[in-house]
């Protein structure tokens, strides 16, 4: 089961790249963040009529989050639990039916800035509701992952300049210890499970050249319970993305599963 996760920055404005890249890359289940659109002018036609399932958890304007499935979704669900009071479309999930059940979590971490702040504070609160949300999925000890745009540098090698980047909300010490909190309840970090080393990015901004400097971070992740780790083939960057016309600012990562 190949699943992919892509921050997809407005998906009426890329919808032609969206289907380009879902008849290309042939995704089993994408992942999409940032769909800034209302579930009803979603356009899931054009989606279905590829063969996929789609769910969606819509805001008007920014924010939202997708499942696109080819194989079947079971008890969609959607936000993330513990705030009846957040109104911001940040979290979906369902399990996907293929030679095994995956518990499959698409979440769109909050940015956070300025740092210190409100929309800090909002960071690092939802970030302890995902904490909780991530103990009950190890609870349940079945196959599940939570990805998507983290919002969130793990470590220095995971951005080209990461001195400019130490007070922004997304490298403050605060935001990388409450990933590493959620990662220690007993996660794989798909890629670096895969891949060592500095210079794999998952998103370069529209501004100042940095998709030309490869100024870029990696910001979008995979966090896999350890029965999910055991059928980990792989992870990967599809970096070339950011180069192709009218981009989004993130590129898809990639995780095959043995599933």
């Amino acid at each position: 089961m190949k699943i992919a996760t892509f921050n997809i920055n407005g998906v009426k404005a890329r919808i032609g790249a969206l289907t380009d890249w879902l008849d290309e890359a042939q995704p089993d289940v994408a992942l999409l963040q940032e769909i800034k659109s209302i579930d009803e002018a979603f356009p899931r036609e054009i989606i279905e009529e590829k063969g996929y399932n789609v769910e969606t958890h819509g805001q008007k304007g920014f924010n939202g989050v997708a499942i696109l499935s080819k194989l079947p979704l079971e008890d969609v669900t959607r936000g993330l639990p513990g705030d009846d009071s957040d109104e911001q479309a940040r979290w979906i999930e369902a399990t996907v039916v293929g030679d095994k059940a995956i518990r499959i979590c698409g979440l769109y971490l909050p940015n956070g800035n300025p740092a210190p702040g409100p929309k800090y504070d909002y960071k690092l609160a939802w970030m302890e509701r995902l904490y909780k949300r991530a103990q009950d999925l190890l609870n349940d000890e079945q196959p599940a992952l939570m990805a998507g745009d983290y919002n969130i540098i793990i470590q220095p090698e995971d951005a080209a300049r990461s001195d400019a980047w130490r007070d922004d909300a997304l490298f403050r010490l605060e935001s990388r210890d409450a990933f590493r909190r959620i990662q220690n309840l007993g996660f794989t970090e798909a890629f670096r499970a895969s891949e060592a080393g500095a210079g794999h990015y998952s998103f370069w901004d529209y501004q100042a050249g940095a998709w030309d400097k490869n100024d870029g971070i990696r910001i979008d992740h995979f966090l896999l319970t350890p029965q999910c780790a055991d059928l980990l083939n792989n992870c990967w960057i599809e970096a070339d993305m950011r180069g192709r016309e009218k981009p989004s600012d993130h590129v898809p990562v990639w995780v095959d599963l043995a599933a």
